[in-house]
């Protein structure tokens, strides 16, 4: 059974809390991990943001988010290249090892463009990234989310990125509501391992019956992923990482945040 000492989770789950209650909910019930959320650092500063985090005895898992490098203007992507230097700036001074890459993309020009400008995007901050020491992972997001969100929606093609790079600066995080239906999903785990490229894990659950593709996330437990099986192919590379709790819901952010932290750590441990 896996134990709450591997439970990282993401601020944007208890999206309610400000920070400093986050990080002493999360401390109390035994959880050791977090991934902080940028606006989750707004009004705190990410100095003051660390100091809160590690003086609760927290480890910083990641700093979310980087990437949505795609856009049909040069201005755009520059912008954006801009800001991803930002928030490796803000990662550094928050003290997050890692940044995840949510890689963006562009209704108004092919999935190829979008995937070459997200390659030139991260070539573009990767010097930042390894003079700081934060690490860039590459997440492939669901293929429903690929007209807007991402152009990266399969651990093969996030592979394929990051291996471009020979950098071991440069990874994929496997979020298994993204990647759970991918019957080569195994096989691109081992992959990520063997090159050392696997960087992060994320868990939540997919409803079946789904009302809304972005914030309908389900707890663990909820829905249909075998997440025992997922985090034996994990585990099978090396991993001993946190497994992190990331779940966008509506419906969970309108209960009782404590009763649902609760019912967080309760399915973590029975489920993940």
């Amino acid at each position: 059974m896996i134990a709450l000492d591997r439970c990282c989770i993401h601020t944007i789950t208890t999206k309610p809390w400000a920070l400093p209650e986050a990080v002493e909910k999360y401390a109390a019930a035994g959880v050791k991990g977090i991934s902080v959320w940028q606006n989750a650092t707004e009004g705190i500063g990410p100095k003051h943001a660390g100091e809160i985090i590690r003086g609760a005895g927290l480890e910083i898992v990641s700093y979310v988010r980087g990437g949505f490098f795609p856009h049909t203007s040069s201005a755009g992507r520059a912008q954006a290249i801009d800001h991803n230097k930002k928030l490796l700036e803000e990662a550094a001074t928050l003290g997050a090892p890692m940044i995840v890459l949510v890689c963006g993309a562009s209704p108004d020009q092919s999935l190829d463009t979008s995937r070459n400008q997200i390659r030139e995007g991260i070539e573009a901050i990767l010097p930042l990234a390894e003079k700081l020491n934060v690490k860039l992972a590459i997440e492939p997001l669901h293929p429903m989310y690929a007209a807007d969100r991402s152009a990266i929606n399969t651990l093969g093609q996030a592979n394929d990125m990051a291996e471009l790079f020979k950098s071991a600066h440069v990874g994929v995080a496997v979020d298994v509501y993204h990647l759970w239906w991918d019957q080569d999903l195994e096989k691109q785990i081992a992959r990520c391992g063997a090159n050392d490229n696997l960087f992060a894990y994320h868990v939540c659950d997919w409803k079946v019956n789904t009302i809304d593709l972005l914030n309908d996330r389900g707890l663990m437990g909820e829905g249909c992923i075998d997440l025992k099986k997922i985090r034996s192919w994990v585990e099978a590379t090396g991993f001993n990482g946190f497994c992190e709790v990331e779940i966008f819901s509506n419906i969970h952010w309108a209960k009782d945040q404590d009763i649902f932290l609760k019912e967080i750590t309760e399915a973590f441990l029975q489920h993940v």
